[in-house]
């Protein structure tokens, strides 16, 4: 009996320590999916016009508001893909945007014991955390790293509670608000998310000759959720977690979009992968 006693509590004050450590830590997000490449949706309309996204022109930034930190980051001239719509119905609107994470350049504000920020700095160390906490760092391997540089949104749907019909608009330039929804893929890890965008067609005639496209607000996406942690090298793990380096690292990042795409132009090409860590 005492024995069983014994055991009893044993197991008890092991749950309850293994529940006083979940509650100090907070509630962990659970993984998204793991998948490695998003298909481009099918057109939902058979006068759907591809528009071809110019890499050049396209910019993605992000942000990460921590309290003694904050990050920003930004991915020049990395965006592909395609856009199919219909400019009698923008909400049969499908497409596959690609970035190329291998770009990616980030820049740091301290704030002080005063609490007003520094400086903004670039630290190529900080620089070598992100594609390493990425996984896209000089010591990951080739095919992994390929994967892991690709993110991506695949738009499967949209809405809007304005005009639908392009041809409805006047002018040059017609703009419209949409809510974007579909999935993100990014570093192996695909998670549902519901975007606002802004897009101003560019008439030559009658018909669109170009999208210009931009997010109307931030949207999150959230680091744990994907699987981008602290790693002190490719598949190692850090000591300190997200949960203790909060207060210089946030745990989602906030995230902007603006591309241009032309109409009946052929897709660009994947990017070369750039040096700096990525090959």
């Amino acid at each position: 009996m005492t024995t069983i006693r014994t055991g009893t509590l044993l197991l008890l004050a092991l749950a309850a320590a293994g529940l006083g450590a979940a509650a100090c830590q907070g509630e962990q997000p659970s993984l998204a999916p793991a998948a490695t490449e998003l298909k481009a949706p099918e057109p939902k309309a058979p006068a759907a016009a591809a528009f071809a996204i110019d890499r050049a022109g396209s910019k993605v930034e992000l942000v990460m508001d921590a309290p003694q930190e904050k990050i920003r980051g930004r991915i020049a001239g990395a965006a592909a893909g395609t856009l199919q719509v219909d400019p009698a119905d923008v909400t049969r609107t499908t497409g596959l945007i690609t970035v190329d994470l291998s770009t990616i350049e980030l820049f740091q504000t301290a704030v002080g014991d005063d609490g007003k920020p520094g400086e903004e700095k670039k630290s190529d160390l900080q620089n070598q955390h992100a594609r390493t906490w990425l996984e896209i760092s000089k010591d990951t391997p080739d095919d992994v790293r390929a994967k892991n540089e690709k993110a991506q949104f695949a738009i499967r749907s949209i809405s809007t509670s304005g005009e639908k019909d392009l041809s409805k608009l006047s002018g040059a330039e017609r703009t419209v608000t949409v809510t974007a929804s579909g999935d993100l893929l990014l570093h192996q890890r695909q998670s549902p998310r519901t975007v606002e965008l802004i897009a101003t067609f560019r008439y030559e005639g009658e018909r669109p000759a170009s999208v210009t496209v931009k997010t109307a607000k931030p949207f999150p996406v959230g680091l744990a959720e994907h699987d981008v942690r602290p790693r002190e090298a490719f598949g190692k793990l850090a000591q300190k977690t997200l949960e203790v380096l909060s207060p210089k690292v946030a745990k989602e990042a906030m995230v902007t979009l603006e591309l241009t795409a032309t109409a009946g132009a052929a897709p660009a090409a994947p990017a070369a992968a750039a040096d700096g860590g990525a090959r």
